[in-house]
């Protein structure tokens, strides 16, 4: 149910605000895995949410593209 909200929410905003949420992703993503290399990573489940939540992003930019 989370992530059917979180999709809702994205459909909800304009492109723009969908790239920016896309880059702050990736950028989480980065710290994420330099934090899990230095082993300083508690939550390493997390890499894989943000993972799909870039898919998630990119998937809503898609669709609006087409539509």
């Amino acid at each position: 149910m989370k992530t059917n909200k979180y999709v809702e929410e994205l459909r909800t905003k304009s492109a723009a605000e969908l790239k920016d949420e896309l880059v702050s992703a990736k950028k989480e993503l980065f710290n994420l895995r330099f934090q899990n290399a230095a082993s300083q990573l508690d939550n390493t489940a997390r890499i894989n949410e943000v993972r799909k939540n870039i898919a998630r992003i990119q998937t809503v930019m898609t669709q609006k593209a087409e539509a």
